[in-house]
């Protein structure tokens, strides 16, 4: 298995200690010049893609949003496999440029991945959009009104950690997609958006084992969108990466 270490937020490359865990693999981004944000997107998610396609079986990438996942997905692809998603968020994830009230590029992750926006990254990045029927939402506590209206008609399934079973799976190889924040609040320090109410940590590994015992996937993405460390948050954040990436 591979580490491979994604120290960005979007286009913007994080301090070494941002993710305390030790890669393999460390994608750096030569941006040049390049000052248009879409470009700087796209050449990220490109070169998290080549370092996926190059990787071998059953890498791990640790990256700094969800976004990193584009990337990850469009790598599987240029290996040959034709994935699934399993996506586990205290957010929904499926805003478009058009529903999001805030901007946030990384709450339209996971809509991008099933076909929205396409000329804003995954057009320019080469990535073939996943059928919705492909991708199950897991947790996604925290929704606004425009997910909930998407949700209620979209072929996403849309389940609770502690219920995940198996069966719940779309066929195939799978990306296991595990933004941090999924944890209930309390024991995740720092998040850059913190919701309260979650399930706990050893909830969410068992979870994560039942999609692991599958046997099907093909690559774990944890995301990390927290703000810089202070205080113990970093041997916090040290030990539930390395918790996370033991489970492979």
């Amino acid at each position: 298995m591979t580490i491979i270490s994604v120290p960005y937020h979007q286009d913007e490359q994080l301090a070494p200690d941002h993710l305390p865990l030790a890669g393999d693999v460390t994608v750096e981004v030569p941006f040049g010049e390049a000052t248009d944000r879409r470009h700087r997107l796209v050449q990220v998610q490109a070169a998290v893609a080549a370092a996926v396609a190059g990787a071998g079986p059953d890498p791990t990438v640790v990256s700094g949003d969800c976004l990193v996942a584009l990337g990850v997905v469009a790598g599987l692809q240029r290996a040959g496999l034709d994935p699934g998603v399993v996506w586990f968020d205290a957010h929904g994830d499926v805003h478009t440029t058009a529903s999001s009230t805030s901007g946030y590029l990384g709450g339209m992750a996971l809509r991008w991945l099933v076909g929205a926006d396409p000329e804003l990254v995954t057009g320019p990045l080469g990535l073939r959009p996943l059928p919705e029927e492909r991708a199950v939402l897991v947790d996604a506590r925290d929704l606004d009104p425009a997910e909930r209206d998407y949700l209620r008609t979209a072929g996403i399934a849309h389940r609770q950690v502690a219920a995940l079973s198996a069966a719940d799976l779309p066929e195939g190889p799978l990306l296991l997609h595990v933004d941090v924040d999924v944890i209930d609040a309390a024991e995740v320090p720092g998040l850059r958006f913190p919701v309260p109410g979650g399930p706990g940590g050893d909830t969410v590994l068992d979870a994560l084992r039942r999609v692991l015992a599958t046997g099907r996937v093909a690559a774990l993405h944890i995301a990390c969108p927290w703000h810089p460390a202070t205080g113990q948050d970093g041997p916090v954040r040290a030990r539930l990466l390395a918790a996370l990436a033991a489970l492979r």
